[in-house]
């Protein structure tokens, strides 16, 4: 099944009974977020809130919120077409009429891949010129929010030179009812559009599409290689052309299925202060400079459905989508990189902090090669920290993948730092923005060690708790960074922690253990390689740090840190008291 608009795939979730619509009025300032939060976190359906305070346009997020809704948005179409298409290269070679007619039907669900323009579609029904951008129930999810933010934002941009698309998703905070600031980072696709027309000392034109085929979501949050036009895989996913209209108040194309189309362009001398915003790595991604959209037009459905989404400490909708996305792209992984058999990022941590892959060793530090190319490899390149193995091991289950690296790595030639790099804008983890550095640990080849599955032994002074997460990892706990930013130190010389491979020092060692995921979110998203791992002691040979285990991880909250993301006291208990006034016949949080 395959979904044109987003009403057709609303009305497939309502026929499974997974949607339910709310009549009572809602505030789209926190209190719609908190709604969707609390019905996320149990696995509940997706919400269609039908009265949003300060607009005459219906709300639905929580669309992608259980791996069941992702499955029926996209289904299997799109991973057996690119399984298959994986597959060409060693079923053609050497290519016979025989082989080709056998992929006959696979030729023929190609030959629908593309794009073509329709001259009248719904979307042309509405338009507002001049904009007016708070009639739209734009959501504020988080309270140190710098006002409302689009969240499910499918942003259009066109190379100004080649003439090449791209299709984002990069959120938009409302400034008033004409401009927007447009958090466009520096290596995603339409940064490179914008620094190319900066260079051109011309301005971007800039589409945003709200809603569409729920394909064009897929397609915007895609990692696909620079210049590989995201518009074919929403082709793709969708099982047919993309449709696409056009409108006297843009140079660009328009997604003709959307519910809603802003038109506009972007200056790129032009910057305005754009944040705080509640991000998907759980916690506040600070103020700073962004490209500034100015709106020349919105166009709408007459009945038009906003659609929004809520990011925030994992697992949020981004998730379900992302492992989505990468099980169907995996089989491309080899042909781009041939040395590499399986690739995994983890969702728990962002998925830009840490990534494990599967390669081969055929000579010594081959996987090294793997490494460089996976790091060099579009939005692989913002990887923070990557495990390699060269064994088969099911890569969505973390402890088993560290336990397997432990038990081969020899922390004195198998871990790489390199600093000094650019880094994913949203990590704070670094010193600067887009700064910080990566990290590199082998587990290549047979065991060299048993790993240590307890710990007896007396505490150091400040450590006040030590947990096995799983064999060779140690988490402990100890007080602030602010308060004894050396403790690493005196851990490392306590000689009862010296059979363990890897330390990892904690804010809360029971809240970091107590799941993979928690364990993954709250040590990953907390350290820079190049400032927080330290090792009982470190030489330089040829360049490389030679450290001696155990090595240490010191994920504790920095100073400089942004701040975790919690709902605020006020609109917690309003979504309580109100809680019956939305559910008065089914409440979602009841299985």
């Amino acid at each position: 099944m395959s979904f044109s608009d987003l009403r057709g795939f609303l009305d497939a979730v309502r026929k499974r009974g997974e949607l339910i619509e709310i009549d009572a009025e809602v505030d789209p300032k926190l209190e719609i977020a908190e709604i969707h939060r609390r019905t996320i976190a149990a696995e509940g359906p997706a919400l269609l809130f039908r009265r949003v305070k300060g607009s005459s346009f219906p709300v639905v997020t929580n669309l992608f919120g259980t791996k069941g809704r992702v499955d029926l948005a996209f289904g299997d179409l799109p991973k057996n077409l690119i399984r298959d298409v994986a597959k060409l290269p060693e079923q053609l070679v050497p290519p016979t009429l025989g082989k080709l007619w056998s992929k006959r039907n696979l030729f023929f669900q190609l030959s629908k891949v593309g794009m073509k323009e329709i001259p009248q579609a719904p979307i042309h029904s509405s338009v507002d010129r001049p904009a007016r951008l708070t009639k739209l129930p734009i959501i504020t999810s988080w309270k140190e929010d710098g006002g409302p933010f689009f969240t499910l934002p499918l942003v259009y941009t066109e190379h100004p030179e080649t003439h090449i698309p791209n299709l984002g998703m990069y959120r938009l905070q409302r400034f008033d009812d004409e401009s927007t600031g447009l958090h466009m980072q520096i290596g995603k696709g339409g940064g490179f559009h914008l620094a190319k027309a900066k260079e051109l000392k011309q301005k971007l034109p800039v589409n945003v599409f709200l809603g569409g085929p729920p394909a064009a979501i897929l397609a915007a949050i895609a990692p696909l290689p620079e210049n590989v036009p995201e518009m074919l895989l929403l082709s793709l996913a969708q099982g047919g052309k993309a449709r696409l209209t056009r409108s006297p108040h843009s140079s660009l194309p328009i997604l003709a299925d959307a519910e809603f189309a802003i038109l506009g362009e972007c200056d790129p001398e032009e910057r305005k202060p754009e944040g705080p915003f509640g991000d998907h790595y759980g916690y506040y991604s600070l103020i700073h400079d962004f490209p500034v959209f100015r709106v020349k037009a919105v166009l709408h459905r007459p009945d038009a459905i906003y659609p929004a989404t809520v990011v925030g400490k994992p697992r949020q909708e981004d998730f379900y989508i992302g492992n989505y996305l990468q099980e169907l792209l995996s089989p491309l992984f080899p042909l781009a990189m041939p040395s590499v058999r399986d690739l995994w990022s983890y969702g728990e941590t962002g998925y830009h902090s840490l990534a494990a892959a599967v390669v081969q060793e055929r000579y010594k530090r081959e996987a090294m090669m793997s490494a460089f190319r996976i790091l060099g490899e579009g939005q692989l390149s913002l990887t923070k920290f990557l495990l390699l193995l060269d064994k088969p091991v099911p890569l969505q289950s973390f402890r088993r993948v560290l336990e397997h690296v432990l038990e081969r790595a020899d922390l004195r030639t198998d871990l790489y730092v390199f600093s000094n790099l650019s880094m994913d804008t949203l990590d704070y983890a670094g010193p600067r923005l887009n700064e910080g550095s990566k990290g590199v640990l082998l587990g290549i080849g047979e065991p060299r060690q048993e790993l240590k599955r307890e710990f007896y032994g007396a505490l150091p002074q400040g450590v006040s708790k030590a947990i096995v997460f799983c064999g060779g990892c140690l988490v402990l706990q100890g007080p602030s960074f602010r308060s004894e930013p050396e403790l690493w130190k005196r851990i490392l010389e306590h000689s009862d922690f010296h059979g363990f491979q890897m330390l990892v020092l904690s804010d809360d060692a029971e809240k970091a253990c107590q799941s993979e995921a928690m364990f993954l979110w709250s040590v990953f998203t907390r350290f820079d390689p190049a400032s927080d791992i330290h090792a009982r002691s470190a030489r330089e040979h040829q360049f490389h740090a030679l450290l001696e285990p155990p090595v240490l991880i010191d994920s504790r909250m920095k100073p400089n840190y942004p701040d975790e993301l919690f709902c605020d006291e006020e609109t917690a208990l309003t979504v309580s008291k109100r809680w019956g006034e939305y559910f008065p016949t089914r409440d979602p949080l009841e299985k």
